[in-house]
């Protein structure tokens, strides 16, 4: 650790042990390990946006303009099924490096293929995949992270590629300080080098950055790198076609029920 880093460490827990209120007390009862920490990394996709409720709702408003009669429920189950498959093609070394947009464009390819949609164009179809840049954010997101930006340095950390999440950002009103992104590594979370290189353009340790996401599987990918974790439980992400990841107190440095009450846990 730096001489600046360890300085900006010492400052930021003695201003934690100082915060008054309940912010305070909340933050010093839910984690004293997070006491130090400077940046907050999110995932996206079922975190911070409703990549399902958004793809449905913009599938019907689809519908009544191009006459075209889809499940969109099952249309967009079965889009984000093929996510982690592609994905892993590229971990594998299967094919190179492909970004999320081009990854998603393939699986579309095949799904207008299964679900019989024909007649669209180039540009249609384009239009249609960018829908993933278009996702809206859960209600409580963007102004949980509007609390959250006061104190910490806030940044997605997705399998988005960069323009997907600025987009996203821009259409929701997402209130990010940067964009940071898997693409930027070339590597996919869960990938080692997914989560470091972020906290390497941080410019701090790992122990001063926390992931926060709703899957616990990309938590405890990234403790075991040395991050700090927060849980965001969002039990609608997947409708009722599967059950939501659930954690209890103790299970991560901080367990919260949405976003506003992550930043009361974490004195913001």
């Amino acid at each position: 650790m730096t001489r600046r880093q360890i300085v900006t460490s010492v400052g930021i827990g003695t201003a934690a042990a100082a915060l008054g209120g309940i912010g305070g007390a909340l933050a010093q009862s839910s984690s004293p390990a997070a006491a130090s920490v400077k940046a907050l990394l999110f995932d996206t996709f079922g975190t911070v946006v409703d990549w399902r409720g958004s793809i449905i709702e913009e599938g019907k408003a689809w519908e009544k303009t191009k006459g075209i009669t889809v499940d969109w429920a099952r249309f967009a189950d079965r889009w984000r099924a093929g996510y982690a498959p592609s994905m892993d093609k590229v971990r594998r070394g299967e094919i190179p490096w492909t970004n999320l947009d081009h990854l998603h464009r393939a699986l579309l390819a095949n799904l207008l293929k299964e679900f019989r949609i024909d007649g669209l164009s180039e540009e249609e179809k384009d239009h249609w995949n960018h829908v993933w840049h278009r996702l809206k954010p859960w209600p409580d997101s963007v102004a949980g992270l509007t609390r959250l930006k006061k104190k910490y340095t806030i940044a997605p950390l997705s399998n988005g590629n960069v323009i997907l999440l600025a987009d996203m950002a821009k259409h929701a009103g997402i209130p990010w300080d940067l964009i940071l992104s898997a693409e930027l590594a070339k590597h996919y979370k869960p990938d080692r080098e997914a989560y470091l290189t972020a906290v390497s353009l941080l410019e701090l340790q790992p122990e001063a950055v926390m992931m926060c996401a709703a899957h616990s599987g990309d938590l405890n990918a990234a403790r075991s790198f040395g991050l700090r974790t927060g849980f965001i439980h969002r039990p609608n992400e997947y409708g009722p076609t599967r059950k939501a990841d659930d954690a209890k107190p103790g299970d991560f440095d901080v367990v919260s029920s949405d976003m506003v009450d992550l930043a009361s846990k974490l004195g913001a």
